[in-house]
């Protein structure tokens, strides 16, 4: 039993084989994806301040001036270290897609079944194989902008992480010197 694609003529077999291939070399594999390393968060500035009385101050004397400047730190910098070991919740979304590859799968096959329909009866095969390419190609584009959108969001999100973190570090440095002002100005030397 032979192919009907056997049985066109050579000229007509060209004809159909050529844009095939043209259409298949314009498909990309769906891309790889490569695990995203991250580099370590910067550290966090430290939050121990040492305090040294120099004029000979005592234990409640030391406790109560510590309590008093840590009160206005807080105010002047808008920062109070006892809650910031409370990270805030990230709130994180998971959001279900398809796999890599599914649009060029769908669209490849969709592609198959509306060439062979739309074909003439006798050229149903090269039809479908024309449509398939089509199809995959078409599926290819719906998966490369589904990853680039997502790729886009992440992106946002790891900026404004980064920004939050930034002005976190800002806030608590700001909370030391203001902290460290305070003490000094009342007799302590301060690390």
């Amino acid at each position: 039993m032979t192919h009907r694609y056997n049985r066109l003529p050579g000229s007509v077999r060209i004809v159909l084989f050529v844009p095939l291939l043209a259409l298949a070399a314009c498909a990309t594999p769906p891309p790889r994806h490569a695990r995203r390393v991250e580099a370590p968060p910067p550290p966090p500035p430290p939050t121990q301040v040492y305090v040294y009385p120099n004029n000979g101050q005592s234990e409640a004397m030391l406790d109560r001036d510590r309590y008093e400047c840590h009160v206005w730190a807080v105010k002047q910098s808008g920062f109070d270290p006892s809650l910031a070991s409370v990270a805030p919740s990230r709130r994180v979304q998971v959001v279900a897609g398809p796999p890599p590859g599914t649009g060029v799968v769908a669209g490849a096959a969709t592609g198959a079944v509306l060439g062979a329909v739309v074909s003439h009866p006798h050229d149903a095969g090269a039809g479908a194989a024309i449509g398939a390419v089509a199809g995959a190609m078409i599926g290819a584009a719906s998966d490369a902008s589904r990853e680039e959108r997502a790729e886009r969001i992440q992106n946002r999100y790891d900026a404004a992480e980064a920004r939050r973190q930034a002005q976190a570090n800002q806030l608590a440095n700001d909370y030391r010197r203001a902290i460290s002002a305070c003490l000094e100005g009342r007799g302590y030397t301060v690390k």
